[in-house]
């Protein structure tokens, strides 16, 4: 048997097991494969009913912080109507061994098969008793700027202390400070530095951008923005990164949007991608749909795709199908 038949194909929140053939009264267990902090191994045993197990590889991680899961586990036919099998959603389970989630399947599965694990969150224990925290949802702003610092420019911004300017959004008003926006931006610096309307009338319009999302802009820049309301505006903040040249937010977007891609999201991402030419999202988008298999799951949202997305991307989608397809 092959190495390529224990080895688990990943992105950052799934994980594909390909079976090509599994007898009777078969054990088999994976190469172990990371997810977030830990690796992790998938098993299958065959007997009278099929037994399949996710869990993480034993060592000090395991034993010390083990993962508290969040998932959902499929088995996937891979030939034919691609007809699959699904598992109720997983929460918050912890995993320490190879007995802490065991799903019976006895529904008799031949040929081909996939396991699919979507992990949707992985939580540690607190250090300090409190409530678990998701090692997805680590603050990026407290890896990024020096405590102190981030909290006195947080003051200035909502207390309103000595703004200067003002960002007149699609729907509201809110102030702000030269100095902090030009050491932010290049494209803001050369407004200030040069005989604009914004420097003259000390406003900026930003009308391509709602309120909210001008405010987690500018909680971004400021360096105190919450990360529930980073994931909500990503893509606005995206735009905003490309428009005003902020590099350090648009990488920011772009690992983030990286980090959950799934069925309901693929083909907006795939099109971001395309569009601030992210290469890194758009070459993952594209293993998730035709590598993975994800495109059979969409179909309908597949067919308005193409007759709508940009025809470049179209041909891309279908070059990597076609190349897909060689492999078989």
């Amino acid at each position: 048997m092959s190495d390529s038949a224990y080895r688990v194909e990943t992105t950052p929140r799934l994980a594909q097991w390909r079976i090509e053939n599994l007898a009777s009264c078969t054990y088999r267990k994976s190469d172990p494969f990371k997810i977030g902090k830990w690796n992790w191994h998938l098993s299958v045993e065959k007997n009278r009913v099929l037994f399949v197990k996710l869990f993480p590889e034993v060592s000090n991680l395991t034993r010390d912080n083990p993962p508290i899961a969040s998932f959902i586990i499929r088995v996937v036919s891979s030939v034919g109507d691609r007809r699959a099998i699904a598992h109720p959603e997983i929460k918050d389970k912890v995993l320490k061994n190879n007995e802490d989630f065991v799903w019976a399947i006895e529904v008799p599965l031949t040929g081909k098969f996939i396991i699919d694990v979507e992990f949707l969150d992985l939580k540690t224990a607190s250090p300090n008793g409190g409530e678990p925290c998701s090692i997805w949802a680590e603050g990026f702003t407290q890896q990024r700027s020096n405590a102190h610092a981030i909290e006195s420019l947080g003051k200035m911004l909502t207390e309103g202390i000595h703004t200067d300017i003002t960002i007149n959004a699609s729907d509201g008003s809110i102030g702000a400070h030269r100095a902090v926006l030009a050491a932010r931006s290049p494209v803001f610096r050369s407004m200030f530095s040069h005989n604009l309307q914004e420097k003259e009338l000390s406003t900026i319009n930003i009308s391509d951008m709602s309120l909210d999302s001008c405010q987690a802009f500018l909680n971004y820049l400021y360096g105190i923005i919450k990360h529930q309301d980073f994931l909500i505006h990503r893509l606005a903040l995206l735009h905003a990164a490309d428009k005003y040249d902020i590099s350090d937010l648009r990488d920011a977007c772009h690992e983030s949007l990286l980090e959950d891609i799934d069925t309901k999201n693929v083909l907006e991402r795939l099109q971001n991608a395309s569009l601030y030419q992210l290469i890194k999202l758009k070459m993952s988008c594209l293993r998730y749909l035709v590598k993975f298999g994800k495109i059979y799951e969409i179909r309908d949202d597949f067919n308005t795709f193409l007759h709508n997305a940009d025809r470049d991307l179209i041909a891309e989608v279908f070059h990597e199908v076609l190349d897909a397809w060689k492999g078989f």
